[in-house]
């Protein structure tokens, strides 16, 4: 059994052929999409966050809209570029979005990828301090970020406040009891992947990670995944950890399935480069007639590792669209793989 939603990067362009032409067309649809999802019987609806794109950016609001018109679907982001990010606010934004939607919040977030412009997380007000990266930040945000969510008290209360305080520090409210379980970290690496564990972080591995031994993508994702399963025993932890990988997967159930992605059949590994100094392997895409797809995911060891499955989505093509590409993976795929 494994749980399965959908993740969306939330692209929109003004193109007469996008079915998503504004921001409002994307947080819109997004939060439709994720009602649909619900009614399909998906398991999660997950976001990724960019800045200065056409994408998806600031997630909290919706997060907190999709948690309003839903009950039973986990709601989370794919990732949260923690380079961006004030750790104190975050944790009231989270804590917020986590109670509207009655402790469904899932958040992924990460050190970020390489963004639309040149150091962006500077324009937000953050420098890396003297002799770290700007990964060593996003990182130190993070581990903040994880201490505020445990909700002990650190702040020291003003003697003659506005309104009446607890006794003891104070604090940052409102406190969403047992969100700090619910935090994945998106690791691009074997080593990130092995600091999560230790962290106490769920992990997120996506259809993109540094080449580290030239094998084929999905091997490199699985002995990824067995690291970190390793390292969270050595660590300790008494909860099982959740693993999460992404791809791209359509069953081509019609004509219009065929004609949007009948050109991905046979497709490969890509190999490029995120930075001038890392090679990153990109896994391939699936598309095929259910029966096929079935025996070529059959084959993908890190699926077979992991608990939990994100379907990447093309929110330019609709609403519509979207679910039923989620709804052939559900009803044709999933239960011949056991998956359901």
């Amino acid at each position: 059994m494994k749980k399965i939603g959908f993740l969306s990067f939330g692209h929109w362009t003004p193109s007469p052929q996008s079915q998503t032409r504004s921001a409002g067309d994307t947080l819109l649809q997004s939060i439709e999409l994720a009602v649909a999802a619900e009614q399909l019987g998906a398991d999660g609806a997950y976001f990724r966050v960019h800045h200065f794109a056409r994408q998806l950016a600031s997630p909290f609001p919706l997060l907190a809209a999709v948690g309003a018109r839903t009950s039973r679907i986990e709601i989370g982001t794919a990732v949260i570029d923690m380079r961006y990010e004030n750790p104190l606010y975050m944790v009231e934004d989270a804590g917020s979005a986590d109670l509207i939607a009655g402790g469904r919040l899932q958040l992924g977030i990460s050190r970020g990828s390489p963004e639309q412009v040149i150091d962006g997380w500077r324009y937000f007000g953050y420098q890396p301090a003297e002799g770290q990266s700007d990964a060593d930040m996003g990182r130190r945000h993070a581990e903040v970020f994880l201490d505020l969510l445990r909700g002990e008290g650190f702040a020291q209360p003003n003697p003659q406040p506005m309104f009446p305080n607890p006794p003891g520090l104070l604090r940052l409210e409102p406190h969403a009891q047992g969100l700090r379980e619910r935090i994945w970290w998106g690791a691009g690496s074997n080593a990130t992947a092995v600091w999560a564990a230790k962290l106490g972080m769920n992990l997120q591995s996506s259809t993109l990670k540094n080449d580290e031994t030239g094998e084929a993508f999905h091997v490199q994702q699985a002995a990824q995944i067995r690291s970190y399963r390793a390292a969270w025993k050595e660590a300790g932890h008494t909860r099982e950890p959740r693993v999460s990988v992404s791809r791209s997967i359509f069953a081509l159930m019609n004509d219009r399935d065929r004609a949007y992605f009948g050109g991905e059949r046979g497709g490969e590994d890509q190999i490029g480069f995120i930075d001038p100094q890392t090679r990153a392997i990109f896994g391939r895409s699936y598309a095929a007639e259910p029966d096929v797809l079935i025996e070529q995911l059959r084959q993908d060891e890190a699926i077979a590792e992991a608990d939990t499955l994100l379907l990447t989505i093309p929110n330019q093509l609709g609403v519509a669209y979207c679910a039923h590409a989620i709804e052939a993976i559900l009803t044709h795929v999933a239960p011949a793989l056991g998956w359901r």
